[in-house]
């Protein structure tokens, strides 16, 4: 499975990712959505940053997945805090995902810079800012 994940630009969370100084990503929400459960070691991530292009820039390789089970806001932000080394969160990070009941943790290896491409979103009714993909190849967008 593939999934295309877009990533904070304002926070320069591709750059993190690129120098190393980053290696997990985090995803949370009240509720168990995406991608809690659906992302397994293997699979591959494409990186989009959020800055309006909307090309895919670079991808990694899954190698470790958390799902939380239902979290306290003390349960979650002390996940947060034991994997900020690997998250390397800014402070404005922290208090958008501290706090959340159900988090999700995915430490990547192998990042690779590929030739940027667009995906169709057309199939995705919603905003989201994951979007798992069966293979990569059926939303490339085809070059004009």
């Amino acid at each position: 499975m593939d999934h295309v994940v877009y990533l904070d630009a304002k926070e320069k969370e591709l750059d993190k990712l690129r120098s190393g100084q980053k290696s997990m990503i985090i995803r949370g929400a009240a509720g168990r959505k995406l991608p809690h459960g659906r992302v397994h070691p293997g699979e591959v991530l494409w990186f989009v940053e959020n800055s309006g292009d909307g090309l895919v820039r670079c991808c990694a390789t899954v190698k470790k997945v958390f799902s939380s089970e239902k979290l306290t806001e003390e349960e979650s932000q002390k996940l947060i805090s034991d994997h900020q080394t690997m998250l390397c969160l800014t402070p404005n990070q922290i208090k958008r995902w501290g706090g959340k009941r159900y988090l999700v943790l995915i430490e990547v290896e192998d990042l690779q810079e590929i030739t940027p491409f667009a995906v169709d979103r057309s199939s995705y009714g919603n905003m989201d800012d994951w979007l798992p993909a069966e293979d990569i190849e059926s939303i490339k967008k085809q070059p004009l």
